[in-house]
């Protein structure tokens, strides 16, 4: 028997990088894969591709700053699965730029991704666990950024440390009624995003070729090398598995040791 035979997982963010490779070890693992992204495509594109792999998956769009959005998928998962037993929270945005150039239209778009998100994606995972009984895992995707304030990503940091204090916020909330709630905290991973923040290094002049920027962070990593998603994959299973059944409230650097707290 397979760690999450017969559970359905919905991850938002899933139709490429992080998400993705969740949805690709737990798929493994035997459970029922909602893959939820502000694509579309992308997300029935990769619930084609897991379910071509003899997976369980289906692919719904969900804009994650909308409460109604956020409902509708949760809502499809149920239809589709019959219930909800665990709900990652990845979907999340960035923006390389220097702290003091930092806009408020930017603070205010990374923030409602990658924090409201989260808010609303507990709420409502909450009350359907609520609805069906018998608890429910929740798991964020935070990052070291929400463990150490980063200068040239001032709102990914807030953005970060608010998932972190959501997280111990809804554990405390919600644990009476047998849902946990964790986070995994990633350092630098080789994913789409990183593509797109190394452009915007050197568009503010930080560094003057591709990769240079990955470079620079991969330099302070301990094992020496920079993450791929599948490194963030063992822990998410972890989570999302009973064998986490008694850990609540914790956010878990996966990093490769960049940050020790």
């Amino acid at each position: 028997m397979t760690k999450l035979d017969g559970k359905t997982v919905l991850i938002t963010g899933a139709g490429r990088g992080i998400g993705r490779a969740i949805a690709g070890r737990l798929a493994g693992e035997g459970a029922n894969l909602v893959i939820a992204d502000i694509d579309e495509a992308s997300a029935t594109r990769a619930a084609d591709e897991l379910v071509a792999g003899g997976g369980s998956a289906h692919g719904v769009a969900v804009d994650v700053t909308d409460r109604a959005s956020f409902a509708a998928a949760i809502a499809a998962a149920v239809e589709r699965f019959g219930r909800l037993d665990v709900l990652f929270n990845n979907a999340g945005i960035s923006k390389t730029v220097r702290f003091l150039d930092t806009s408020e239209e930017d603070f205010d778009r990374i923030m409602a991704v990658n924090a409201k998100g989260v808010l609303i994606g507990t709420q409502e995972g909450a009350e359907q666990f609520k609805r069906q009984g018998g608890g429910g895992k929740i798991v964020n995707t935070a990052s070291i950024a929400g463990k150490s304030g980063f200068p040239l990503f001032a709102a990914y940091s807030a953005s970060k440390f608010a998932v972190v204090g959501l997280t111990q916020a809804a554990a405390n909330a919600l644990g009476a009624d047998g849902i946990t709630v964790n986070a995994f905290c990633p350092g630098v991973v080789t994913t789409e995003l990183w593509e797109q923040l190394d452009d915007e290094f050197i568009a503010i002049g930080e560094t003057e070729r591709k990769g240079e920027a990955l470079e620079g962070f991969g330099a302070g990593i301990l094992l020496g090398r920079l993450s791929t998603p599948d490194d963030i994959t063992g822990l998410a299973l972890f989570l999302a598995s009973s064998d986490s059944d008694y850990l609540t409230g914790q956010s878990i650097n996966v990093d490769g040791g960049m940050v020790f707290h």
